[in-house]
C-alpha cells in the first residue's frame, strides 16, 4: 500500500479578459497592501511585455500573464490558517478591481512515494490504470505514461492528471512516486463589477474545501484496491479548465 496522498502545491489562478502583466512589480505589490511589507524578494523580478513574476523567500510567487494572474504556494507542511496566497489573491481583486475576471481554477499538486517494498510508480501506472496491450511496445524504450481524467461534480469540474515522477532527496537518492495533478474549474457569470468581485473572491475561499474533495478522491479511489462497477454517464461537453499548463 503507498503512502496516503498529501496536497503539496496549491495555485490560484485567475482568468482576466485582457490586462497588462508589466503592472505587477514587487513595489506596486507592496505598497499597494497586496503583500506585507515584510516579505522579501527571492530573485529580482522579471518583467517583459507578456508576463512578470515575483517570488518571495517564503516560497509564495505571483506570476501575472496578458489573461490571467498566478498565486502559487508550497503548502505541504502548513496549517490551513498558515496559507498565505489565498489572502493574497482577495487583497489583489479588491485593490485591481478594474479587470474583468471571467474565472478562477483551483490548482493542486501532490505527489505519493512507494515503499520499496511496493511496485514502481510505472508499474502503478500500467497496472491499476491501464489495460495492458501491444500498445506498450513499440520504439526503444518503454513508453511513458500520462491520463487526463475529468470528473464532474455539483458546482464545478475536476480536471486530474496522473503522471510518474521521482522524489530527489538531499543525499541524491530517488523514490519512484506519482504526481497527482487537479484543477478544480469554475466560470464567473456575473455582469456587474461588485458581484462578480464578490463571487470571484468566494471561489478562491473554496480552496481548503477543494483540497479535501481531492484527498478525499485519491486515497479512497485510487490508493484502495476495492472492487468496483463502471458508472456510465451521458456525452455531455466540458468547461473550459482555467489552469496551469
Amino acid at each position: 500500500m503507498i503512502k496516503d496522498f498529501q496536497v503539496q502545491e496549491l495555485l490560484i489562478a485567475i482568468a482576466i479578459r485582457h490586462q497588462n502583466p508589466s503592472i505587477l512589480t514587487a513595489d506596486f505589490l507592496k505598497y499597494t497592501g497586496i503583500v506585507p511589507n515584510d516579505w522579501e524578494l527571492a530573485r529580482p523580478p522579471v518583467i517583459t511585455n507578456t508576463a512578470a513574476q515575483v517570488v518571495y523567500q517564503n516560497g509564495v510567487s505571483i506570476v501575472a500573464e496578458v489573461n490571467r494572474v498566478i498565486f502559487a504556494e508550497k503548502i505541504a507542511t502548513k496549517k490551513t490558517s498558515e496559507v498565505q496566497i489565498p489572502i493574497v489573491a482577495h487583497q489583489f481583486i479588491q485593490t485591481v478591481k478594474q479587470l474583468s475576471y471571467q474565472g478562477v481554477g483551483i490548482n493542486l499538486r501532490g505527489i505519493v512515494p512507494y515503499e520499496p517494498q511496493n511496485l514502481s510508480a510505472r508499474n502503478y501506472t500500467f497496472s491499476k490504470l491501464l489495460q495492458p496491450g501491444a500498445w506498450q511496445d513499440f520504439g526503444h524504450a518503454p513508453v511513458e505514461a500520462s491520463i487526463r481524467l475529468v470528473y464532474k461534480l455539483d458546482e464545478t469540474q475536476v480536471f486530474l492528471e496522473i503522471s510518474e515522477a521521482k522524489l530527489q532527496y538531499p543525499d541524491q537518492t530517488t523514490k519512484p512516486a506519482v504526481l497527482f495533478s487537479a484543477n478544480f474549474s469554475r466560470m464567473i457569470t456575473q455582469e456587474e463589477s461588485i458581484a462578480r468581485l464578490a463571487a470571484v473572491g468566494a471561489v478562491i475561499d473554496k480552496w481548503d474545501s477543494d483540497v479535501e474533495t481531492l484527498k478525499e478522491l485519491i486515497n479512497n479511489k485510487f490508493l484502495q484496491d476495492q472492487d468496483y462497477v463502471i458508472n456510465n454517464a451521458p456525452d455531455e461537453s466540458t468547461q473550459l479548465m482555467i489552469g496551469i499548463n
